[in-house]
């Protein structure tokens, strides 16, 4: 019987111990009231559960166990408050610079950018350069690449698709997409130059977010590698153009790296080699992987619900009708594309590329009567108001007519986020996205080649097939 009292004083205590754990969790050494929620295992943290459950999931989850507003969990080996809803979108985007600062994971610093320039890139961008992010990729400025998208569009087509019954989408759209990131931000037009690009960033967006374990073989270890090839290989290309414009004593830029070799701050700096790598990486990355993400999910729906296809198709031709065979589409074109753009906002609703954004805090706050300390990370994500029913009704439903009129409530649709951070290729993934969506209902209808194909979440929402379609000519 003796033997048998330090088990049961352990069974006494462990409910009180457990108490304890909890009451410290939801309130730190100072006494802060934090956000409900779990930090998960020692080390681990809720990485696997993340992992797992996939971020929707995760999410939904624990909005219901812990909060609608926000909860903490560690993910990264960093404390995190997710915030949710739209009034938590609302808050995140109008506090940056406020509150909050840029953070991206180690994980991906480490396998993209200069660690030079990795802080000063994040956390010290000045208005300039931002500024200027934002004026070579406005309306006014996109305008000028629809001629060349286009042409763009129908090549790929014709070599890639034209000759084949059935073609992969996703692995496809991604070697359209980073082909035309190139040419439109490099002028880059030969394929071995540009593989000595794609196959290496490929590397980089395969193991950018997987556990950051940098060890031979582990696809971490390979995305490390594949981003020093990636940045010696700009380093390259960009030496290369400075020597150029400064031979030939060019004032204005052809393209995007022209421009950003060209730019001077107020002091009449210019951007070094290496931010000039950075940012352009940066551009890659989105234009690479959700880009091409967006495209494969838009066309999965047109190859599923046949009605949405037609109005689309309607529309398409009527464009096509009206232009000769071999005109190229303008600005004018894009802006009567308005049915499509509304049934690929849906696709982005229900399937958005990116999945949020990380921040940092710069000082405490306090959030929905929860204090957020300083040094914590912050994370918005599109899961918490793109399928929530409190926003969209009946919300699984594919219904273009969501983006009618004024469209949904303000900040309950964020696939490219909001406030000063908004994504500022926002109307060059719109332009790329209608145009290829064109370029492919005019010349096939789609069928999925395997209906019951599974999506995964990488960097984003993946086929694991790769979406395989039968493209049959009209008139089938």
């Amino acid at each position: 019987m003796e033997a048998m009292v330090p088990y049961l004083l352990a069974l006494l205590f462990l409910p009180l111990s457990l108490s304890f754990i909890f009451f410290l969790r939801k309130h730190d050494s100072n006494g802060k009231k934090l956000p409900p929620g779990t930090s998960g295992w020692p080390l681990l943290g809720e990485n696997m559960e993340f992992a797992f459950l996939g971020p929707q999931k995760f999410i939904k989850d624990r909005m219901e166990k812990y909060s609608h507003e926000v909860f903490q969990t560690s993910i990264m080996g960093e404390k995190m408050a997710f915030f949710c809803g739209a009034q938590g979108n609302k808050f995140l985007f109008s506090s940056e610079n406020k509150l909050l600062t840029s953070w991206w994971p180690q994980s991906m610093k480490k396998a993209l950018l200069f660690p030079e320039f990795v802080e000063s890139s994040l956390k010290e961008v000045s208005a300039l350069k931002r500024n200027f992010l934002h004026d070579i990729l406005k309306p006014e400025a996109l305008k000028q690449y629809i001629p060349l998208m286009d042409a763009m569009a129908r090549e790929h087509l014709d070599e890639n698709w034209v000759s084949n019954g059935v073609v992969k989408v996703f692995p496809l759209s991604k070697k359209y997409t980073f082909d035309l990131a190139c040419r439109l931000f490099m002028s880059m037009v030969d394929h071995e130059e540009i593989s000595r690009l794609a196959d290496p960033f490929t590397l980089v967006t395969n193991g950018m977010f997987s556990m950051p374990i940098d060890l031979p073989g582990t696809a971490y270890n390979r995305a490390i590698k594949g981003g020093k090839m990636v940045r010696d290989e700009l380093m390259r290309i960009i030496t290369q153009r400075r020597k150029e414009l400064m031979e030939n004593k060019e004032t204005t830029g052809r393209d995007l790296l022209s421009k950003m070799l060209l730019v001077t701050d107020e002091d009449g700096q210019l951007m070094s080699e290496m931010e000039i790598s950075n940012n352009i990486i940066g551009m890659l990355v989105a234009s690479f992987e959700t880009t091409s993400s967006a495209v494969t999910s838009v066309l999965k729906y047109l190859a599923e619900l046949p009605h949405v296809y037609d109005e689309v198709y309607k529309e398409q031709m009527a464009i096509a009708k009206s232009k000769g065979a071999e005109e190229l589409l303008t600005w004018e074109d894009i802006e009567k594309m308005k049915y499509s753009w509304n049934a690929a906002r849906e696709s982005l609703r229900l399937t958005p590329p990116a999945q949020g954004s990380f921040r940092e805090t710069v000082t405490d706050f306090t959030y929905a009567g929860f204090t957020i300390p300083k040094g914590w990370k912050t994370f918005w994500s599109v899961h918490s108001t793109h399928k929530n029913p409190k926003y969209f009704s009946d919300p699984e439903k594919f219904d273009p007519s969501r983006f009618e009129g004024s469209g949904p409530a303000p900040f309950t649709f964020v696939p490219f986020g909001g406030g000063p951070r908004m994504c500022p290729g926002k109307e060059y993934a719109r332009l790329e996205v209608l145009v290829f969506m064109h370029n492919v209902v005019k010349r096939f209808k789609l069928e999925k080649d395997i209906p019951d194909e599974k999506i995964v979440f990488h960097a984003s929402p993946v086929p694991t097939h790769g979406l395989p379609v039968l493209l049959l000519p009209h008139g089938n």
